[in-house]
């Protein structure tokens, strides 16, 4: 539980790619994450509820069963390792992340990383320590990576028209509608109903006009 006393983000981070596990727990039955949270260490929460490590994904590049090609080329592990693993969620921030990366910025690759995103999605919502919260990001990116890819198809400015509709305010207060949309629509589409986290999300927006 040195992860959850740390206080130290950079700290944090190297435990847990040395190998910490964050599904322990103490006893009084509170993992890492939990505890951090309790002594007021949240940043630290923020590091570990956002660790994914990179062998996880790795797997993904590698033909498995009767697969005669992997789900990931490896070209792209590193790409979209580095945004699931970001701890800025802002849609323009994850599409600025595609676009600064030519070898994510096509439609073929964002096909394959979004199919990969729903894999891990399923298995964190299936194995035995479910991650609701892990789910829900990987999920949430992927919603974001097929609204890339329809810009990419559909519109001259590709990305950068995606951007612009993701800021674009409403001219009575220059509230961003598209983007509220577009969050909504990837909570709405989360195919585990039953989650806990998303009702919670669902019972927190459902009242609330846009």
């Amino acid at each position: 539980f040195l992860l959850a006393n740390s206080g130290n983000k950079e700290i944090t981070w190297m435990m847990l790619e040395a190998g910490a596990e964050t599904d322990v727990v103490n006893s009084v039955g509170r993992t890492a994450a939990q505890m951090a949270a309790f002594v007021g260490q949240h940043d630290c929460v923020t590091v570990i509820n956002n660790f994914f490590p990179r062998e996880r994904l790795d797997y993904y590049t590698k033909p498995q069963g009767l697969d005669k090609e992997p789900k990931l080329p490896v070209k792209l592990a590193g790409p979209l390792h580095k945004i699931i693993t970001t701890t800025n969620m802002h849609p323009v921030k994850i599409v600025l992340l595609v676009k600064e990366n030519p070898l994510l910025a096509e439609v073929e690759a964002l096909q394959k990383c979004y199919k990969v995103l729903d894999l891990i999605c399923e298995k964190c919502m299936k194995q035995k320590d479910m991650n609701e919260v892990l789910a829900m990001k990987m999920h949430y990116i992927s919603c974001i990576f097929q609204k890339c890819i329809t810009f990419l198809k559909e519109r001259e400015d590709k990305l950068d028209g995606f951007i612009k509709s993701l800021l674009k305010g409403r001219e009575k207060d220059g509230f961003p509608v598209y983007q509220e949309k577009l969050i909504r629509e990837s909570i709405r589409k989360f195919p585990y109903c039953e989650a806990t986290l998303l009702q919670q999300l669902v019972r927190s927006i459902a009242p609330v006009e846009i």
